[in-house]
């Protein structure tokens, strides 16, 4: 273990959904602790730039996580570039907000098919090559929607929840040969996904509201709690997921009491 276990140093982290939002947060933030950071985006022009922006030794290449083929080969390939993939992170996921009476179920496929297919090829494909070298840490991205929800989130919440599932197990399969595996929970993040939740000023004053923090949360805030799951600040940590909500979950926050 480094003598500062928050640090990455020599180590090859996979960043998927680098391109924009939380995972070129992430991806920063992992190269800034030292990590050679592949940069991974359905847009390779967007991985392509955030690689740019890392400067060093940071890498980039396309992946569709809804290929599951394509996805094991693109984590075997970097595994053979550079001799080891030490850490994973996934955070691509979409969203149809609508009610449940409303849903197609081409939409629900759709869903589907990113949020829980392509996070399984991920953990599948990752799993495969730290169980087999006895090291690695994998986190995949979940929501507090995992935990509570609101009209129009259903298929969203249930995808999110599948991934904790997911999570829970593999650190139940992999941990005998010393993987760790963790989800992370996002409240509200000013990214792409939200642009159109910010547009609708009630919404995002709303939204700002239920937190105990009075806030949305910038794609850093979610970037630093990751690189520690990924660190060996975590090693005793692993089968869980890690709320960084402004303390979303934690309260009603519908009324607070007269005198309170």
């Amino acid at each position: 273990m480094s003598t500062n276990p928050f640090r990455l140093d020599g180590r090859v982290a996979a960043v998927i959904g680098a391109g924009s939002g939380i995972g070129e947060a992430i991806a920063k933030a992992a190269a800034a602790q030292g990590a050679l950071v592949v940069c991974v985006d359905l847009d390779g022009g967007k991985a392509e730039a955030v690689a740019k922006a890392i400067g060093g030794s940071a890498v980039s290449q396309a992946l569709d996580i809804r290929d599951g083929a394509a996805t094991q080969a693109s984590l075997d390939g970097i595994l053979q570039k550079h001799g080891r993939l030490d850490a994973c992170v996934c955070t691509p996921s979409i969203n149809v907000r609508k009610t449940l009476l409303d849903y197609s179920e081409e939409e629900f496929d759709k869903v589907v098919a990113i949020n829980l297919r392509g996070n399984f090829n991920v953990l599948r494909a990752a799993g495969r090559i730290m169980t087999k070298a006895g090291t690695g840490s994998i986190v995949l991205v979940s929501s507090i929607r995992s935990l509570t929800v609101e009209p129009g989130q259903g298929v969203y919440a249930m995808t999110k929840a599948g991934i904790v599932q997911m999570v829970r197990t593999a650190a139940s399969e992999f941990g005998g040969k010393g993987v760790r595996v963790n989800a992370l929970g996002p409240g509200v993040v000013d990214t792409p996904l939200t642009a159109p939740i910010k547009a609708d000023k009630a919404w995002y004053g709303a939204y700002a509201d239920k937190s105990i923090l009075k806030r949305w949360a910038t794609p850093d805030e979610m970037a630093w709690p990751t690189v520690f799951l990924l660190s060996d600040a975590a090693s005793y940590v692993t089968g869980t997921i890690l709320f960084v909500d402004g303390g979303w979950t934690a309260q009603d926050g519908r009324f607070t009491p007269p005198g309170m």
